[in-house]
């Protein structure tokens, strides 16, 4: 009998796979919006700071016959690479000519599908690339480029790239946009033991208000510090809500964090714009908190809560938001539900007006965070966490 149990034992250490795909890069996808305006970018305090005076342009309304080439910040590193692209539900189908990848410095790598060049991405599908051998390191800028031969209108994009992306077309000046286009994340095989963080939420987790170019938003702090021990995706979406339809935070909840390779932990800072945009109580908020820790945990993914950082001095302020706010946040640190707490509320608020942002945090609109603040957000991050 020992000897039997000491084979099956034996049998299932050797089913166990020694590596496994991990999202090393990842974004939220939504279907163009037409007639949306560029992003409104607030003018700094005094003294001003000409860097920072600047607007995030929407997404193109349509590409055709051109190549839209994008950057993206690995986190984890490894040798073997794939991509995979969405399509909004909404939208058309969109045909690809030819996709490659291959890191900013070097050489691009043709990507195949199916074994082929050119593939199909229908609405609301995934499209996921083959393997290709690829030395990423972590922390390194990787580029995606896709080339769309035909016209495709309202394409799925991501609006805060916050890093520069090229469309350009044979024979015409190339244009720039800071949006990603049906880039939904960039996978590595990685050793079975090694996963994944989603930070889920809004603005602030997009990264409103920090500097292109600079991988200044608080997951990109995370993900600096982790050196390359987790991957970490983005899935911030600016302007979302945690309660309503369709794109709400709950809606999206499966499809932006919990399906990612190799999730382990996610993070949810979100529910600010539901209190500004008019939630008459906690408890709505509360609720749903708890159906997302329900939720991730039919998953096996563990989910740290954050705070919800001060609003104080901007335009949508109010005393009675703020009871809800200050509601929320006591829940979040003292209800016991979540698996860990990140309390950012109380590295960015201000000592002697805690409804407001501490000066340090830099924030041009009493609302969001600069670079400095996001600093301090993904500096004061337990890494035991995610790591023990």
């Amino acid at each position: 009998m020992r000897t039997l149990i000491g084979l099956l034992l034996c049998v299932n250490a050797l089913a166990q796979p020694s590596q496994h795909w991990v999202a090393t890069w990842g974004t939220a996808q939504q279907l163009y919006r037409s007639g949306a305006a560029p992003v409104a970018r607030a003018t700094p305090p005094n003294p001003p700071d000409p860097a920072r005076r600047f607007g995030i342009p929407p997404a193109l309304a349509s590409l055709n016959n051109q190549t839209v080439k994008m950057i993206a910040r690995a986190s984890i590193g490894g040798h073997r690479v794939r991509v995979r692209l969405e399509s909004a539900l909404g939208g058309g189908s969109v045909v690809f000519g030819a996709a490659h990848i291959g890191l900013v410095s070097g050489p691009e790598r043709a990507l195949t599908f199916s074994g082929k060049p050119s593939a199909t991405l229908y609405a609301g599908a995934t499209l996921v690339s083959d393997p290709v051998d690829l030395e990423l390191p972590a922390l390194a800028n990787v580029a995606v480029s896709l080339y769309v031969p035909g016209e495709v209108k309202n394409p799925t994009s991501h609006t805060f790239a916050l890093h520069t992306t090229t469309i350009s077309k044979e024979g015409e000046p190339d244009m720039t946009r800071e949006s990603y286009y049906w880039l939904a994340g960039i996978d590595v095989l990685a050793p079975a033991n090694e996963g994944a963080i989603v930070t889920f939420g809004d603005s602030i987790t997009d990264g409103d208000q920090s500097t292109p170019g600079t991988d200044g938003p608080w997951p990109s702090i995370l993900a600096t510090r982790l050196k390359g021990r987790m991957g970490v995706v983005n899935a911030g979406i600016s302007g979302n809500r945690l309660l309503g339809d369709n794109g709400s935070g709950l809606a999206r909840l499966y499809h932006d964090a919990l399906r990612q390779p190799g999730i382990r932990w996610m993070t949810i800072l979100e529910g600010i714009n539901d209190i500004t945009g008019g939630v008459a109580s906690a408890d709505p908020l509360i609720a749903a908190y708890r159906q997302a820790i329900e939720t991730a945990h039919l998953y096996g993914v563990k989910v740290a809560g954050c705070t919800l950082t001060p609003f104080g001095g901007s335009r949508v302020f109010n005393d009675e938001r703020e009871a809800i706010r200050q509601a929320v946040n006591d829940w979040i640190r003292n209800g016991g539900a979540f698996d860990a707490v990140i309390d950012f509320d109380k590295v960015l608020r201000d000592t002697v007006d805690p409804k407001r942002f501490r000066s340090e945090a830099d924030s041009p609109d009493n609302l969001h965070p600069a670079n400095p603040g996001y600093k301090m957000m993904g500096d004061a991050i337990d890494l035991k966490i995610f790591t023990r």
